[in-house]
C-alpha cells in the first residue's frame, strides 16, 4: 500500500458514507481546505489527526500510519493540467500571473508568498446572474535574503 492507495480508500469511503469535506474537517477540527488536501495527500497528519480520519472512514492501520508520513507533494499529473476547472487556474496564472508578481514586488519588495505558513479560504458568492466562487489565498511574504 503507498500513499496514493490511501487517497482512493478515502475518496472511496468519502463517497460510500455520504459524507463532505467539511463534515471531516468538522471532526478534526480544522479547515475544510487544509483537511480536504491532507486526505488528497498532500500534507501530513498527526497521530489524532490520522485517528480521527481512520476511524471515521473505517481505515486500515496501515493507511492511517501512512497519513502521518510526509508526502511528495504536487499532485497534478502533467505540467498542464487536462481537468477543465484545474486548466482554468493554469490560464489564470497564465494570464495574470506577471500582474500578481509585479504587484506583489511592487509593494513587498522582491520576494515570493509562502503556501507553507499559508491559508486559503473557498466560499460560495450568491449573485442573480449565478453564484461565484470566492477564493482568498493569505500567505507570508518571505524576502530574499542577500549573505
Amino acid at each position: 500500500m503507498n500513499r496514493n492507495d490511501v487517497t482512493e480508500m478515502i475518496v472511496t469511503a468519502k463517497i460510500n458514507k455520504g459524507l463532505k469535506w467539511c463534515d471531516i474537517a468538522t471532526e478534526i477540527g480544522l479547515s475544510k481546505e487544509w483537511v480536504t488536501a491532507a486526505l488528497l495527500g498532500q500534507m501530513t497528519l498527526t497521530k489524532a489527526q490520522a485517528d480521527t480520519v481512520g476511524k471515521l472512514l473505517d481505515l486500515s492501520p496501515e493507511a492511517i500510519s501512512l497519513l502521518q508520513v510526509v508526502p511528495y507533494k504536487g499532485s497534478l499529473p502533467t505540467t498542464v493540467p487536462t481537468d477543465p476547472l484545474l486548466y482554468r487556474f493554469y490560464e489564470l496564472i497564465n494570464v495574470y500571473g506577471t500582474t500578481i508578481k509585479s504587484l506583489i514586488h511592487e509593494e513587498f519588495g522582491d520576494g515570493i508568498m509562502s503556501a507553507i505558513d499559508f491559508s486559503m479560504d473557498i466560499s460560495r458568492v450568491p449573485d442573480p446572474k449565478g453564484d461565484r466562487v470566492k477564493i482568498v489565498l493569505n500567505g507570508k511574504f518571505l524576502p530574499y535574503k542577500t549573505y
